[in-house]
């Protein structure tokens, strides 16, 4: 686990190596353990370490085959590498392997297979490889994007790095704001990749490759994997061999996660997927397995008593970090300050991946994509009862808008704009219904908070759009939201969070439910097998005895705080700064954006604290980086 740069352009090698530098100490903290740079007349490579697998100098980066003429740059874990590397040796190929690093078996894998290799590979990864005889350069990135992996470029250079602002402080760009990337960001809290909210910056999209040669910068990009067209579909299988199919992949994904040569442990909230994972943790591993629990004194917050009942019955070593409001308020400027693209999530993260780090944990289990890939989210719920109300698209759309005028009089608040919206819509589809359903403000009000004509597409009802074709509409309604909320939410706000958060403190985090063999599984099932009655049914079914059942019928808690309070309180001045800074930003209309705050002060039940929190973000991370 690590972070990697590099620049690739012909000539200039040493203001080249230089640039690089700079660029690797913007991602120091996401490797404190090592560093290194390569550099010849074509490309400078950098990285900085965090150490998990073979902790000796051997694991240094770059690393260059034997015969020098390959190097690598690589951030993440192939799980299977010990699997990949009998492979290799199986096949005969002339290796001499001389370390016990995933890097190497990686780097050979490629020069032997090329982009065959990455059917092979299990894991979270980022990469970049580079032929020093052709001048070839290879760069792929895991299937479901948990390891991130941005891009710039032109006719003369190519730049990529783990993180934004490593680009940004190479300074090879004139950078600014992507005005489209802005609208994406106020509907959605976050920018889709490939986009970012820089225009010059792009993220390689998941399941991606890119090649291209150094002498002629003019990139390929290749998928090699997608949810839609890999997933197994299986319409004649049993919910018992569902059952028995679901808990053997995913105890072989906890186990792949297991190795590592430091201290691990796993996040544990009391939910039913934090639990899963630690109850199959305590089955896959003879010793005792770490858990910590972030707890709290306020007790509408604290899930502490869930969290020690699943403690309790494996028997692990347990860590309760106790905060409360003011310990957490005082961490919200460094969780900012760790922010490397702006995000409407992201300060609770920061607050439990460093914690965790403090406990003397580097590496950690997380139970995220369990609501993505076992239908977990209230949006699923939705989605059914859309389907049932469908016979209204038949309603003419002017007394369908008239409609949702109506209601908009009767009702008041987030949700019954969004209802007012879907309902008023020309098509009346899932398309639009999932996309509103995950906007911060209703198209009206993004309209009137941007100051500038809106012309392009919504990107989330685009992207659904053009995959339902890939589904069987009478029986995939779930897997449709399933692939929805991978593809925008997960993918765009939840992993890139967490990546940023946990790397901020050089702690890495590893996410068992998203082993591409289980989602390719779960995703390929029928609604009546993933969503018979109850939501996520099958996970809770597959692991038996494993979950009390006070786990499994708990409320679902969120893991909030009393921002609402903050913001018109401690955090008043900071919230009206960026308030009146973001309104004075040309591409904002400041009337809308100061009647936001007065009405949020007012308590407006249509501008939550969180609708307010993700515009003062974005106007700190625009300040810290010297955007307008």
């Amino acid at each position: 686990m690590c972070g990697i740069n590099g620049i690739v352009s012909v000539g200039e090698k040493e203001a080249r190596h230089n640039c690089l530098e700079k660029m690797n100490v913007k991602l120091k903290h996401r490797g404190p353990d090592d560093d290194g740079t390569f550099s010849d007349n074509y490309i400078s490579l950098g990285q900085t370490r965090l150490s998990i697998i073979d902790l000796s100098s051997a694991g240094h980066q770059p690393m260059h085959s034997e015969d020098g003429n390959y190097s690598i740059v690589f951030n993440g874990e192939i799980y299977n590498f010990q699997e990949v590397k009998k492979y290799l040796v199986d096949q005969n190929f002339p290796i001499n392997f001389k370390t016990k690093t995933d890097t190497e078996v990686l780097l050979y894998a490629y020069i032997y297979l090329k982009e065959k290799c990455l059917a092979l590979l299990n894991g979270m990864f980022a990469f970049c490889i580079y032929n020093h005889q052709t001048k070839d350069i290879f760069i792929a990135r895991d299937r479901l994007g948990i390891k991130p992996l941005y891009y710039a470029f032109d006719s003369t250079k190519f730049v990529f790095s783990s993180e934004t602002r490593s680009i940004l402080e190479s300074k090879l760009f004139n950078f600014n704001l992507d005005s489209n990337s802005l609208v994406d960001y106020i509907r959605y809290q976050t920018v889709h990749a490939p986009h970012t909210i820089i225009e010059q910056i792009k993220m390689l999209p998941t399941g991606h490759y890119v090649t291209f040669n150094a002498d002629n910068i003019k990139p390929i990009f290749t998928e090699y994997w997608s949810i839609t067209k890999n997933r197994k579909v299986n319409s004649n299988i049993t919910y018992s061999q569902a059952k028995e199919i679901t808990r053997e992949k995913l105890s072989q994904s906890v186990k792949r996660r297991l190795v590592a040569d430091v201290p691990f442990g796993a996040f544990l909230s009391g939910g039913i997927d934090s639990s899963a994972i630690v109850a199959l943790m305590s089955k896959e591993n003879n010793a005792q397995v770490n858990t910590f629990s972030v707890t709290f004194e306020e007790e509408e917050f604290s899930e502490a008593p869930y969290a020690r009942m699943i403690a309790e019955k494996y028997q692990t070593k347990h860590t309760e970090i106790k905060l409360n409001a003011n310990d957490f308020l005082k961490e919200v400027p460094n969780a900012l300050n760790a922010m490397d693209h702006p995000s409407g999530d992201g300060p609770n993260t920061y607050v439990v991946s460093n914690a965790t780090k403090n406990a003397g944990i580097t590496m950690a289990l997380s139970g995220l994509g369990g609501d993505e890939v076992f239908a977990g989210y209230d949006v699923f719920k939705r989605a059914f009862n859309f389907k049932k109300n469908n016979w209204m698209k038949n309603i003419p759309t002017p007394i369908r808008k008239t409609l949702a005028k109506f209601y908009l009089m009767q009702k008041q608040g987030v949700q019954a704009e969004k209802i007012a919206e879907i309902l008023g819509s020309n098509d009346f589809s899932l398309a639009t219904f999932y996309a509103s359903s995950r906007k911060m403000f209703v198209e009206d009000k993004v309209k009137k908070i941007i100051s500038f004509p809106i012309q392009q597409d919504n990107f989330v009802e685009k992207l659904f759009n053009s995959n339902l074709k890939n589904f069987n509409s009478k029986y995939e309604l779930i897997s449709q939201i399933s692939f929805a909320e991978i593809s925008t939410y997960m993918q765009n706000v939840l992993l890139r969070d967490t990546d940023q958060m946990s790397m901020a403190v050089a702690l890495e985090v590893r996410v068992p439910f998203l082993d591409y063999e289980l989602v390719e599984f779960v995703t390929g099932l029928n609604d009546e097998i993933k969503f018979p009655h109850t939501q996520k049914k099958l996970l809770v079914d597959s692991l038996g005895d494993l979950l009390p059942p006070e786990i499994v019928n708990r409320p679902k808690m969120g893991f909030t705080f009393p921002w609402k309070n903050w913001l018109k309180n401690e955090m008043k001045e900071f919230a009206e700064h960026h308030i009146e800074q973001l309104g004075k930003r040309n591409q904002f209309n400041e009337l809308e954006i100061k009647l936001l705050w007065k009405n949020f002060l007012n308590d407006d039940s249509s501008v939550t604290w969180s609708r307010i929190w993700y515009l003062l973000v974005l106007n700190n991370w625009l300040e810290q980086n010297n955007l307008n």
